[in-house]
């Protein structure tokens, strides 16, 4: 039997965004998947090194559950993000969800390659140092070569 594989594009660098690719691919790679992850622009900040930056925004989010109704005036607020940020991260932890960071290293421990697009680190002239080890770097074309044989792909 063929391994199943499995691509995910990643271009979302908030807290709320950051969860389903780690996630997925972590879960993915436990069952037997062949997994790569290609971060592209703002999904990019999760590959950083130090992912104490990746916030999550109430404004223009009117899904997220808050704990009382707040108007959009008070969401623009100065210190509502990090007010947003610390809420859901005491939430994930009293529900025992893995932190960014033991699901990042669960995806490498499960050998899923994480790529980032070259392109983009050109683009906003991100320094390659402020990335993990693991990162490889390569384009659309390198991505789409993997993608192009997986049984799911899915872009977050």
């Amino acid at each position: 039997m063929d391994t199943k594989r499995m691509a995910i594009i990643a271009t979302k660098g908030t807290l709320d965004m950051a969860y389903p690719p780690f996630i997925l691919a972590s879960t993915a790679a436990a069952l037997g998947y062949e997994v790569q992850v290609f971060f592209t622009f703002y999904g990019l900040q999760l590959l950083r090194k130090d992912l104490s930056s990746v916030k999550i925004s109430p404004l223009a989010n009117p899904a997220m559950p808050m704990p009382v109704p707040m108007p959009v005036m008070v969401q623009m607020l100065p210190g509502m993000e990090s007010m947003a940020t610390m809420m859901m991260k005491d939430k994930l932890k009293s529900k025992g969800v893995a932190s960014l960071e033991e699901l990042r290293e669960m995806c490498l421990e499960t050998d899923v390659k994480f790529v980032a697009c070259q392109m983009t680190v050109d683009l906003f002239e991100f320094d390659k140092g402020e990335f993990i080890d693991q990162v490889e770097y390569g384009g659309a074309s390198t991505f789409m070569e993997f993608a192009g044989n997986t049984d799911i792909c899915l872009f977050i």
